[in-house]
């Protein structure tokens, strides 16, 4: 009984370092994994980050990138790095960080060969956060902030617009102001509307003329007209009624208000405003 027990504590002395080694190791290998991004050179950095991209990790490549870009300060890698990292951060929904990123790099690089894309993505990153679908669907009005975005969006597109007529991102980017325009001049109309239904007509008067003096090319004029003509004549100002009227005939002869200026506009319901490209006429 004795041999044995000598056997075995000789059996537990043998494997010791043995173990002890093991588990060094693998401490090791987690330490060199956890600092891979501190010591990488910087095209495999690059690559790293711009993996972890195309992968859809944007966390990940986040950090990967603001290694890059605090390891390497300058280059060709940083550079592009910043333009990546702006996007992963408009990716991850971190529209403040993307559009502060987005910005310095349009500073610091304006002559950039991919200096189009970021005014672009700059563009974008307000573009998304200008106001909620259901907003616009429910003909709610967008809240201040959300329209500061899509202020700041329009302005955004229209500097790429101007600067890159030529390139492939100024098509898209014109579209989306056509669209921006028409939702600012809707959420206006929303308001010049309210005005009227409440009684309130020099409020909803001077609503519709800005939405033409404004937004001339957008739809919501038709209707900004008519509400101008209906707020003069419920106020006694017939002629200017008249005049707002005869303008309402010459460019939409079809609107309903010119056949029957008592009941228009009808005020429609949210759920019927919910069926896709409903107006009043």
């Amino acid at each position: 009984m004795r041999a044995q027990c000598h056997r075995l504590l000789l059996k537990c002395l043998l494997f010791t370092p043995l173990l002890l080694a093991l588990g060094a190791c693998s401490l090791f290998h987690r330490g060199q994994t956890r600092n891979t991004l501190d010591t990488m050179p910087v095209d495999q950095l690059y690559q790293k980050a711009h993996q972890y991209l195309m992968d859809g990790n944007y966390g990940a490549a986040e950090t990967a990138y603001q290694k890059l870009i605090a390891r390497f300060p300058y280059g060709d890698y940083n550079e592009q790095s910043q333009i990546e990292l702006a996007y992963a951060q408009y990716k991850e929904d971190k529209p403040d960080d993307a559009y502060s990123t987005i910005n310095r790099f349009i500073k610091t690089y304006p002559a950039q060969k991919h200096i189009a894309y970021a005014y672009y993505l700059r563009g974008l990153i307000n573009f998304d956060r200008s106001g909620t679908a259901l907003q616009r669907l429910v003909g709610q009005s967008p809240s201040e902030q959300d329209q500061g975005y899509a202020l700041q969006s329009f302005d955004d597109f229209n500097s790429l617009v101007r600067r890159f007529p030529d390139t492939r991102y100024a098509a898209d980017a014109r579209q989306r102001m056509i669209y921006l325009r028409n939702q600012l001049a809707q959420s206006e109309l929303n308001v010049a509307e309210f005005y009227l239904r409440h009684q309130a007509y020099v409020a909803s008067a001077d609503r519709a003329k800005y939405i033409i003096e404004h937004y001339q090319r957008a739809p919501q004029v038709a209707d900004a007209l008519a509400v101008l003509a209906k707020s003069y004549r419920l106020l006694g100002q017939q002629q200017l009624a008249d005049q707002a009227t005869e303008v309402l005939k010459l460019n939409y002869p079809n609107h309903p208000y010119l056949r029957d200026p008592n009941r228009w506009p009808g005020f429609h319901s949210w759920p019927y405003r919910l069926i896709p490209l409903t107006s009043t006429h």
